[in-house]
């Protein structure tokens, strides 16, 4: 029987009504897309063009086209045998990629044809669970369609296709499971609320599902893999009960007692797909979702898409030999190339942690061993820590005393909160920081540390809102990563350790001494001599609250109170 796509009638958002924690086309071809950004203007060293557009990877789509090939040609293997039979289905989430997918490979094995599916799913695309806020933005739902668009072409290469539908996965995937007899569902484990929740709707789903056998009538099953971290969660040293809840030591325990898993090799060819699908479905554009249309006008603009994510990793490795730098670097604020800017395509799935560690390693033998080389790695394992302690800490992680229950008075005005989101708070560095966020989808992990601090040390700003603004507006959004990261920063997470203060005027002298970041994204700010651009007085808009510790009025003198350091990355 011939299955084809329905149309897609796409959604108008509706406020979900989750009651543990917030709800969490390629049209153009990438010549056709790349032919639109311009490499930004070359600045002399520590200055920005104000009107730069960093393509991230700064590559020609030829270039990455051959980086991509390559790069799988590294991680195939001819001589793998399929041992199953009948057909399975992958349900691609999180994990928009090809190589390193165990969920793929084992859909593969375990089949003798393979339906790769992607549910565009209305809830991804409400509002979140407190606030209200729009739960995926404009520029992070660009960038999920270009994984999409990738993917689609990926799978074409080695004889499959990605059918894209709209809907919920546990209305989707059960009746596609009937039509073409499957007899598995496999899929990457989540660790939150609202996607566990998914997964135990679709398994209900399919329960419902009753298929011929030869020993009568069976149900399709849903398989779910671990594949999210560079450490696998069958191979910690304890359960996720017994998680440190210091990193330090979760990452001196899993240093001595781990190994990082072997990428899994995937064969050169996945086909076939089942004979009955006849229409695949396209990968729409944002406005045809009902989200508005935004595009990058200065700053980064990201590629989505696995292709893209191999060819920064080479860039950034291999091309521009920064990996060795990176430790020294990192803190950066100004252009693509301080820190390795891998954190959107590990969000979705487009890029494996473990490819980045065997990249690491491959440096290492080749080139050099040093401090920055370990650090990627050591910012992989915090990645992994906040996986893991998502299911420790569960809905607690969203709620508003954290992990610990902290109890404490926070204020939900919202013009205040308005002023920190739209950049107008009065202190350059906060101001610059958030229209970076809303102009690119991006924002440093500095810029990350300093915004939450400023937010809830100095406004008083319940940290819910701030978390589901980032959830907005951030590329690389996962739940466990940004609601790890506030709880963390605001002093309500697992860790103890409490009152985590960004000085302002501190952070400005430490970080952007020159005020080149704040000239860039503040451009009325750049006429100023550079050490007064992030202590303008009255030549800027009025502060909206004053600081908590010091006086940062004039050329910003030392600062007097608690400051952090602060070793948070994204």
């Amino acid at each position: 029987m011939a299955i084809a796509c329905p149309s897609l009638s796409y959604p108008i958002r509706t406020k979900l009504r989750h009651s543990s924690k917030p709800d969490s086309i390629f049209i153009l071809s990438i010549r056709m897309r790349h032919s639109n950004i311009t490499s930004p203007t070359r600045t002399p060293e520590g200055t920005a063009d104000s009107a730069a557009v960093y393509r991230v990877p700064d590559l020609d789509s030829e270039e990455i086209e051959r980086i991509s090939e390559q790069t799988a040609e590294r991680c195939s293997c001819q001589g793998l045998q399929r041992i199953g039979k009948g057909t399975a289905i992958v349900w691609f989430r999180n994990d928009l990629r090809v190589l390193d997918n165990e969920a793929l490979y084992q859909a593969w094995t375990g089949s003798e044809s393979v339906l790769p599916v992607y549910c565009l799913d209305p809830r991804l695309f409400g509002t979140t669970h407190f606030f209200g806020f729009q739960k995926t933005g404009g520029l992070r739902a660009q960038f999920i369609l270009e994984c999409l668009a990738d993917l689609k072409r990926n799978l074409r290469k080695r004889g499959l296709d990605l059918l894209v539908q709209n809907g919920k996965p546990e209305e989707i995937l059960p009746t596609l499971a009937e039509s073409i007899e499957a007899h598995t569902v496999y899929a990457h484990k989540e660790t939150c609320t609202e996607e566990l929740n998914v997964e135990r709707l679709v398994k209900n789903g399919l329960r419902r599902v009753m298929l011929p056998s030869s020993s009568g009538q069976s149900n399709p099953n849903l398989q779910l893999i671990w594949g999210h971290t560079m450490y696998h969660l069958n191979d910690l040293p304890f359960d996720t009960g017994s998680l440190p809840n210091i990193y330090t030591q979760f990452r001196k325990s899993v240093e001595s007692n781990c190994t990082v898993r072997d990428c899994i090799k995937i064969p050169a060819s996945l086909g076939p797909a089942p004979s009955s699908i006849k229409e695949w479905g396209f990968v729409p554009s944002v406005d045809q979702l009902r989200l508005q249309q935004q595009e990058v006008s200065k700053g980064m603009k990201f590629l989505g898409g696995e292709s893209a994510a191999l060819s920064r990793v080479y860039e950034y490795f291999w091309k521009k030999d920064l990996l060795r730098v990176y430790k020294h670097t990192r803190n950066g604020l100004v252009g693509p190339d301080y820190s390795t800017k891998f954190s959107p395509w590990l969000a979705s799935g487009c890029l494996s942690p473990r490819l980045v560690y065997k990249e690491v390693k491959r440096y290492e033998k080749q080139r050099q061993a040093n401090e920055s080389t370990y650090w990627v790695l050591f910012e992989l394992i915090w990645r992994d820590y906040f996986r893991f302690l998502s299911i420790k800490c569960g809905n607690s992680l969203f709620q508003l005393g954290g992990p610990r229950k902290v109890e404490s008075q926070w204020s939900q005005d919202r013009n205040l909160f308005e002023s920190w989101r739209d950049g107008r708070t009065g202190y350059p560095l906060i101001d610059a920081n958030m229209k970076e966020l809303s102009t690119t989808g991006f924002m440093s992990n500095r810029g990350r540390q300093i915004a939450c601090s400023f937010l809830v040390r100095d406004m008083g700003i319940d940290w819910r809102m701030g978390a589901e603004w980032f959830e907005t507006c951030l590329l690389d959004y996962d739940p466990c990563s940004n609601y790890g990261n506030w709880t963390y920063g605001t002093g309500v997470g697992n860790d103890p350790r409490e009152d985590r203060y960004f000085s302002i005027p501190k952070q400005a002298q430490n970080y952007d001494p020159e005020g080149e970041y704040v000239a860039y994204w503040l451009p009325e700010l750049r006429a100023l001599s550079k050490d007064r651009r992030n202590f303008p007085g009255n030549l800027y808009i009025n502060k909206i609250v004053p600081l908590k510790f010091g006086n940062n009025t004039g050329h910003g003198p030392p600062f007097r109170g608690r400051q952090t350091k602060g070793d948070r990355r994204r």
